[in-house]
């Protein structure tokens, strides 16, 4: 994780992006792990824990539609936690993650280790679902890495550097 933190700040750093987080099941775990990096604060923005369906409405705007139809677990709602974070904040860059990270709380639609994610930059809104196997701390560590791993394939993929501020 850390390797990938650094890879992530020079990323950015070097084409003037600031990464911005929203988080359900790792509860601020990237954030974490990206702001560990000294001189984060170059191109780490801010992190959103957002647990609760409420914090997902209120704090990253998450409509309740989507939430009903889709559920919390969903690329549905990770492509809104992903948006709602660019949208509420001076970040290019968003992540987001949300899941079943145990022991409880799956279902046979979602069972424990279910995880989804989103990228997000400008326009540009990917997504995908992972099933990870283990405990929660496991499903959790796994979350974190494949979150960032994405922020590097968005870097890769279709950022160049930054002309202006932000909005």
């Amino acid at each position: 994780m850390d390797e990938l933190a650094h890879r992530i700040g020079r990323r950015l750093k070097a084409s003037r992006h600031r990464l911005v987080t929203a988080e359900s099941c790792t509860g601020g775990w990237a954030a974490q792990v990206v702001t560990s990096v000294a001189g984060s604060s170059e191109w780490f923005e801010r992190g959103f824990v957002t647990y609760s369906n409420d914090a997902k409405r209120e704090s990253l705007g998450v409509p309740a539609g989507v939430l009903e139809k889709f559920g919390a677990v969903s690329e549905e709602t990770a492509r809104e936690m992903a948006r709602g974070a660019l949208a509420r904040s001076r970040g290019s860059v968003a992540l987001s993650v949300t899941g079943v990270a145990g022991p409880t709380g799956g279902s046979a639609a979602k069972p424990v280790g279910t995880v989804c994610f989103a990228w997000a930059a400008g326009d540009s809104v990917r997504s995908e679902t992972r099933h990870f196997e283990g405990d929660r701390e496991s499903v959790r560590r796994q979350s974190v890495i494949r979150a960032l791993e994405g922020v590097i394939e968005l870097l890769d993929s279709c950022l160049t550097p930054f002309d202006g501020g932000h909005k």
